[in-house]
């Protein structure tokens, strides 16, 4: 399968966002990462490069989820064609055409 770019919009909460912190900057690379408004919430933005929205989504929270068990992700990943495709954890909540 060709890989493709992926834009990413998500909220990050952990019971231990020091832990989480550096994991998503050298993820997310040259995207955003930013206190969100709520203790423990990170708002992350940026450009991630996979095969899929569910491959990008699941290496984003695995890797999260080895340095804090309890940690969240609401993700909103767009792919170029505009398709939009929406993640609770891991799991695939709704797609649709931007």
């Amino acid at each position: 399968m060709a890989r493709r770019y992926f834009a990413l919009d998500a909220f990050i909460d952990s019971d231990r966002p020091d832990a989480i912190e550096p994991i998503l900057k050298k993820l997310v690379g040259d995207g955003l990462v930013e206190q969100g408004s709520r203790p423990g919430e990170f708002h992350v933005k940026g450009r991630m490069e996979g095969v899929s929205a569910k491959e990008l989504n699941r290496t984003l929270l695995t890797a999260l989820r080895r340095s804090e068990k309890r940690t969240r992700l609401r993700a909103e990943w767009t792919a170029e064609d505009g398709t939009v495709y929406r993640f609770f954890d891991y799991v695939l909540k709704k797609t649709s055409r931007a």
